[in-house]
């Protein structure tokens, strides 16, 4: 009692809605839940990935003005089997890492992309190292 449950979603606005899902949905491979108009005017879009439960909300609305996101405010972290794998899949889309891969004390590897919007992508390779 008094406390919430499990993490349902995040929602990140964006300028451009179609560029955005595709983004996600083509580069990293996330799966679109479902889409709706809300009440307000607002266009969603739900993704999640393969395996996991929650979910991100992809909105659009215009009435709120252009997004505008700040460097290294937020992030959203994704489990990768090989970064240097997942390196030859981003150089299909013209992307590259835009920090790292650095390898953690723990070997851990991590790096991190941009997304549309500026929203950073943090990208995990647990164990070994790249």
């Amino acid at each position: 009692m008094g406390k919430v449950g499990k993490l349902l979603h995040t929602r990140y606005r964006v300028n451009d809605l179609e560029r955005t899902v595709k983004f996600y949905r083509d580069v990293l491979g996330l799966e679109e839940v479902r889409r709706h108009k809300s009440p307000r005017g607002s266009e969603l879009v739900f993704l999640k990935a393969p395996g996991g439960d929650a979910q991100i909300e992809i909105t659009y609305f215009p009435g709120s003005g252009s997004v505008q996101v700040q460097p290294d405010l937020t992030h959203l972290a994704f489990e990768v089997e090989s970064l240097e794998v997942f390196a030859s899949h981003l150089a299909q889309f013209g992307i590259r890492f835009s920090d790292g891969p650095t390898t953690s004390s723990s070997g851990t590897t991590f790096a991190f992309i941009d997304a549309p919007e500026g929203y950073e992508i943090e990208l995990i390779q647990k164990g070994g190292g790249y």
